[in-house]
Formats: C-alpha cells, sequence, structure tokens
C-alpha cells in the first residue's frame, strides 16, 4: 500500500497543474476550434439554435479577405524589420554592459530594462504626443536643424516604422537581461586562454562569446518573432490599424472581427490560421539550430 502510494505521489502534486492547464488553456484552444467551423455570432450568443456548423468557409473567406491579406503583409514587414533590429541591439547593449568597466553601465541596464516592465498603454499615449505632427517632440527637434516635419502616424509606411520604434524600444530591455545572464555563464578560462594566446577583443567576441551565445541566441529570436507575430497593443491604441489599414495587424484583424464586427467564428479562424503560421515558423525555426548544431 505504502509503495502505491509513492508511486501516485508526483502524479498528485502535478495534477492540479495539469488541471489548471486544461481548464484554463487546453479548453479554451478547443472551444475555439470547434467555434471556427460554425457561423456564430452575437445572435448565436443569444440562441445556440442560431449556430450552424459550416465547415470550412471561414477559413476560406478569412484567405481570401483582402484586408486580411494586408494585415499579414504589415505582420510580416513588423518581423522582419523588428526581430533583426531587437537581436542586434538588444545583443550589443548587453555586451556593452557586460564588458563595459565603469560603474554608469550598471545604471544603463536599469535605464534600459525600465521600459520592458512599463504599462503599454501608457507608453502608447505617451509615444503618441511625442509622434503628433504639429505638437509632438520629434518634429519640435527636427525643425530645430530645420529639417521638415515627418508625418509619423499619418503616413502607412511611416507609421509601421513609427510603431516598430516604439516596439523596439520597449523590447530591448528583457533580451538585454537574457544576454547578460548568458554571458555571465561563460566561464572565464576560455578568455584567458584567448587572452595568453594574444587574441584581441573583437577576436574573443567573435570566437568565444557569440558561438557561446548561440542557445541564448536562437531562445531570443524565437520569443521575439512570437511576439512580433502576434503585434497588438501598438496599433490598437496609437493607430487603431490606419491610416488607410496601413498599421493593422493580424491580431488587431483578429480582434476587430470577434470584438468590434461580433463575428466570432470569423475571427477564431483568422486565430487558428495565426496559430498555425507561428508553429511552422517555429518548428522551422527548430529545424535550422538543429542543423546548425549537428554541424
Amino acid at each position: 500500500m505504502k509503495g502505491m502510494l509513492n508511486s501516485k505521489a508526483p502524479y498528485l502534486f502535478i495534477a492540479p497543474t495539469i488541471i489548471l492547464l486544461a481548464l484554463f488553456s487546453l479548453l479554451p484552444i478547443v472551444i475555439a476550434l470547434v467555434i471556427s467551423f460554425t457561423n456564430m455570432d452575437l445572435a448565436g450568443l443569444a440562441n445556440y439554435s442560431n449556430i450552424k456548423f459550416i465547415g470550412f468557409h471561414n477559413y476560406i473567406d478569412v484567405l481570401k479577405d483582402p484586408l486580411f491579406i494586408k494585415a499579414i503583409t504589415n505582420t510580416l514587414f513588423y518581423v522582419i524589420i523588428g526581430v533583426p533590429l531587437v537581436l542586434v541591439l538588444s545583443l550589443s547593449i548587453a555586451l556593452l554592459i557586460n564588458f563595459g568597466q565603469a560603474r554608469i553601465f550598471k545604471v544603463f541596464r536599469v535605464i534600459f530594462y525600465m521600459p520592458s516592465v512599463t504599462n503599454v498603454v501608457a507608453v502608447a499615449v505617451v509615444w503618441s504626443y511625442l509622434y503628433n505632427p504639429s505638437l509632438g517632440l520629434f518634429n519640435y527637434l527636427l525643425g530645430l536643424i530645420h529639417m521638415p516635419a515627418v508625418p509619423w502616424l499619418t503616413n502607412p509606411v511611416m507609421a509601421k516604422i513609427s510603431l516598430i520604434i516604439l516596439a523596439l524600444w520597449r523590447a530591448i530591455g528583457l533580451n538585454m537581461i537574457i544576454f547578460i545572464a548568458a554571458i555571465k555563464g561563460i566561464s572565464k578560462s576560455y578568455y584567458e586562454a584567448a587572452q595568453i594566446d594574444g587574441a584581441s577583443n573583437w577576436k574573443q567576441m567573435t570566437s568565444i562569446t557569440l558561438p557561446m551565445l548561440r542557445h541564448a541566441i536562437f531562445f531570443v529570436s524565437i520569443t521575439t518573432m512570437i511576439g512580433w507575430l502576434q503585434f497588438f497593443e501598438e496599433p490598437l491604441i496609437m493607430t487603431k490599424g490606419g491610416p488607410l489599414n496601413g498599421t493593422t495587424s493580424a491580431a488587431l484583424f483578429i480582434y476587430n472581427n470577434g470584438f468590434q464586427f461580433s463575428k466570432f467564428g470569423y475571427a477564431a479562424a483568422g486565430s487558428f490560421i495565426l496559430f498555425f503560421a507561428i508553429i511552422a515558423i517555429t518548428l522551422i525555426q527548430f529545424k535550422f539550430q538543429n542543423k546548425d548544431a549537428d554541424i
């Protein structure tokens, strides 16, 4: 009897976590998947008899929707520009802070990290004033050096770039901390041996630091790409997807259809298309990472 209890003890400890995961993560996913195959809207929410199973029509309609195609294009724009910038800047700042000797670099660590823990709504509101075409600080500074005002949030392409700048400012801090922790984990014996051999600082960084950080770089690239594929708060608060739907992301498209137009089935289908896209991109990255590890 005692041996039986001991064998089941691990399952008793993990049972609460499994139950919570099933109730608040797995079950909502299954329900959303079922909804994506129906025409559920406000009428269906009020009376379940109005809900009809329509198969893959929602998925087909979403993929044919010009606004969804534009939202996917905008999202890819965010990913292609934002992810490399986050990786390069956060890694560069982590290297500077870690190898910097002055005490001021410890202060920089806090300064760069603070935006990542600041409320995104408050930050977006403040940056909206900074981007204001007539009263904003950025155009005022440009005017001091006799440069023309920039249509930060009124031009579709410039608005996307403006949102990327804001998101970049917020994302650097957390990834910087991850890189600093990874750098601290590299044994100093590697650097001591390289210094004995006469390797320069640049050679040490390219031959020791960066190769030893490959797992941290991979982790940051995965999490950053997933975050940018789900880009939502900044366009919602600052531009509402405008101008001319130029900043509408895939996540904002799903939000608008689900919570503004009450097309729950349609929005659920869009969310699963985005979900499968994220999984596919993540698996591709894992495959390339495994190939690099084999080499």
